[in-house]
């Protein structure tokens, strides 16, 4: 944590901004954006917040705008190439989960919007699938402005408060135990990660399955 801190504080504010907000900005503005941290660099603008190299008003602004707006442009982008997009030979490996976040969609409507902002997989497609889907954009900017202004104050307000509390543990238990705990913590979240990532196997396991099952046999 010690190390993460430095090299943030290495770099110009300037970049720091720039490179949080295109990070959140292409997640939701690219329909295959599920590969792009933007969650983690929410997070990280705001240890670069609790260590005063940048303001935390102002990365809590633009990282919700970078989040609107990339999910608009994502909303555009389904709208307008969204059934060709849907249909790409390299998306088959997310068919299943694709297909979960459609049907979330069509039971959640313009919830799903803002309930998918949480989710990865969903934060980076869903924008899109609302927009092949033809929902008005006046309904879709709600939810997506609520969802936005909720998820990046809370994950930026998050990254600070974990900034400060490293320095404040470190300076009563010592640096040494800090980075135990912090180690702890991370252990605990790639366990948490590859439990989410089998999970979403499964369920692409399971529509590979049945869509075997149903397809058509030779003639």
């Amino acid at each position: 944590m010690n190390s993460l801190m430095q090299r943030i504080l290495e770099i110009a504010p300037v970049w720091v901004y720039l490179t949080v907000g295109l990070l959140v900005f292409a997640e939701d503005a690219i329909f295959i954006g599920f590969v792009i941290p933007g969650e983690t660099a929410a997070v990280l603008g705001g240890v670069a917040a609790s260590q005063g190299h940048v303001q935390l008003w102002a990365m809590i602004l633009l990282v919700v705008l970078a989040a609107i707006v990339g999910d608009s442009v994502g909303y555009e982008v389904g709208k307008h190439f969204g059934t060709r997009l849907l249909g790409m030979s390299m998306l088959d490996r997310y068919r299943g989960r694709l297909d979960r976040a459609q049907e979330f969609l069509a039971h959640r409507g313009g919830w799903a919007v803002f309930l998918g902002r949480f989710t990865a997989f969903f934060r980076a497609v869903m924008p899109a699938l609302v927009g092949t889907s033809r929902m008005p954009y006046g309904r879709f900017l709600a939810y997506n402005a609520t969802g936005g202004i909720v998820w990046g104050t809370t994950f930026v307000v998050l990254g600070y408060l974990a900034g400060q509390s490293y320095e404040k543990l470190a300076s009563t238990v010592g640096r040494g135990m800090t980075i135990a705990v912090v180690v702890i913590v991370v252990v605990g979240l790639i366990v948490w990660k590859v439990r989410e990532r089998r999970h979403a196997k499964v369920i692409e396991a399971e529509y590979e399955t049945t869509h075997g099952e149903n397809a058509p046999g030779p003639h």
